[in-house]
């Protein structure tokens, strides 16, 4: 497996839930999403989507995220933007009735802010024929970063709004 991915293995995801029943499938589509061609990859990514966070959060989510933030910072992954935006989705998510699951995936995903900061701030590289990936990861990180530092929710009180920790 590499090393992209290799903590996966100390998850025991068969014990996780999402959307669908036991989280023991994650592996394996996270693995599409670093690996896959554009159309594994792309069915991978909305396969996830629809199982750890819409329209609710589960406790797998949390486990996820900081293999999707790993996903983000690789280069070769084909859609960082897709993986971008479904941090977004995991941090507007939750579960009124397991808050400590909502917390848990909001924290994680708040914890990657330094990630995001550093995708956002990226150089452009251009490409014939269209927008350059660096350019739609960049906007998709841009975007993370405004919903990580004005982040505030039922399950998350107490917490100062991320903008004022990190200026």
């Amino acid at each position: 497996m590499g090393t992209v991915l290799g903590a996966m293995r100390n998850v025991r995801w068969h014990e996780l839930q999402h959307a669908y029943g036991s989280a023991s499938q994650v592996p394996g589509v996270l693995s599409r999403i670093a690996w896959g061609d554009a159309p594994t990859s792309d069915e991978a990514l909305s396969d996830l989507e629809r199982w750890i966070s819409t329209p609710p959060v589960f406790d797998s989510t949390a486990a996820t995220v900081p293999f999707l933030w790993e996903l983000a910072a690789t280069d070769t992954v084909r859609d960082r933007a897709g993986v971008l935006d479904l941090l977004a989705t995991i941090l507007a998510a939750g579960n009124a009735e397991h808050p400590a699951w909502t917390r848990a995936a909001h924290d994680a995903v708040a914890a990657g802010r330094a990630t995001a900061a550093r995708l956002a701030a990226a150089p452009d590289t251009p490409e014939a024929g269209g927008p350059s990936p660096a350019r739609t990861v960049r906007a998709a990180a841009t975007r993370l970063l405004a919903a990580i530092d004005r982040h505030a929710c039922p399950a998350c009180p107490g917490l100062p709004p991320r903008a004022a920790q990190v200026r």
